[in-house]
């Protein structure tokens, strides 16, 4: 193996283009993680960063190595099944009153690997109209659930 083949180095307007999707994704799933942050989730703004970039790379380097758009799917089945893991990691049992915490945050992280989806294929603009639902959903719908509805929002 000669260093040529160690190290791919890009032309400068593809290293660009992967370079600004990346920061999109970062700054996507880090406006979803800040509102988990004012909330005092356990995941925040690094943890959707971190999911909305992690996926993002994977989806360009699939691309990028020549994997098939048929096949895009089999990569994409793996990421979305994969994120389920971590998306388990913050729901909590605490009592045998079904007393469960985390599924909004969980459901969050996963919304959030599927935004770096998009944007790793290139489709910015779902991504960002998404992070925006996302985003509404997360804090006017919370809003509502504790301060009109009176539901317990700490749940979420």
């Amino acid at each position: 193996m000669t260093w040529d083949e160690l190290i791919l180095i890009p032309q400068w307007d593809l290293a660009l283009q992967v370079i600004i999707r990346l920061l999109i994704a970062a700054i996507l799933g880090g406006s979803i993680g800040y509102e988990r942050e004012l909330k005092g989730k356990a995941a925040g703004i690094r943890t959707h960063m971190l999911v909305c970039v992690g996926t993002t790379i994977i989806i360009i380097v699939a691309r990028l190595d020549g994997i098939p758009m048929a096949e895009m799917s089999k990569v994409i089945e793996g990421v979305v099944a994969g994120i389920g893991f971590i998306g388990g990691g913050v729901i909590l049992k605490l009592t045998q009153e079904r007393e469960i915490r985390g599924i909004t945050t969980a459901a969050g992280i996963w919304t959030t690997a599927a935004i770096g989806i998009a944007v790793g294929l290139g489709q910015v603009w779902i991504a960002v109209v998404s992070a925006l639902a996302v985003w509404l959903i997360l804090s006017v719908l919370g809003y509502l659930e504790k301060n009109v509805w009176g539901m317990d929002e700490d749940k979420a």
